[in-house]
């Protein structure tokens, strides 16, 4: 159900651990899409996802696998999942780098908007993105989100300060926008 020609969405199970731990290690994977560039033991990352990525109520994590290589590539969850007014944020890492600037970041999100909007039935999604981001802020124009606002200057990284936009798509949107 919830896959596209190149990829398909599986739940984060324990087995992940030392693959996102990898990832959240990486420098170059989170300074643009994490406020702390840390390093994170095997337990603390273990911890995350018995807790966040798995235990959650409220959250719904997947990996995101190449069909044809059967190689994961990244993670993306909805969040802070709200079933009374129908809302969720979005959050993507693409962790392998092998995959980036390739369209799986695109192909990932379009999935998992599908099944918020038309299997979940969400009414609205959320995301947060540095303004630093240009890719990731041209694709969720590109997807239909709009930006609803700015907290200025709340990221210093490399000697800069940087935005947090904040931006959302409406379901009615997202399917027009297809």
């Amino acid at each position: 159900m919830l896959r596209s020609k190149r990829i398909h969405l599986r739940k984060v199970t324990e087995g992940d651990v030392e693959l996102y731990h990898s990832w959240r290690n990486d420098v170059e994977v989170m300074k643009t899409t994490s406020p702390y560039i840390d390093s994170y033991t095997l337990e603390e990352t273990r911890n995350f996802v018995q807790h966040i990525l798995i235990g959650s109520v409220d959250s719904k994590s997947y990996m995101i696998v190449d069909i044809s290589s059967g190689e994961t590539l990244g993670i993306i969850s909805l969040v802070q999942l709200d079933m009374k007014n129908r809302n969720a944020e979005c959050i993507i890492d693409i962790g392998n780098k092998e995959y980036w600037g390739k369209g799986y970041a695109k192909e990932a999100l379009t999935v998992l908007l599908d099944y918020a909007f038309y299997e979940v039935n969400l009414h609205r999604i959320s995301l947060k993105v540095y303004s630093m981001n240009e890719k990731a802020i041209h694709l969720y124009k590109k997807l239909g989100f709009k930006e609803e606002g700015v907290s200025r200057e709340v990221l210093f990284r490399e000697g800069k300060w940087h935005d947090l936009i904040h931006m959302g798509v409406l379901s009615g949107e997202y399917s027009n926008n297809k």
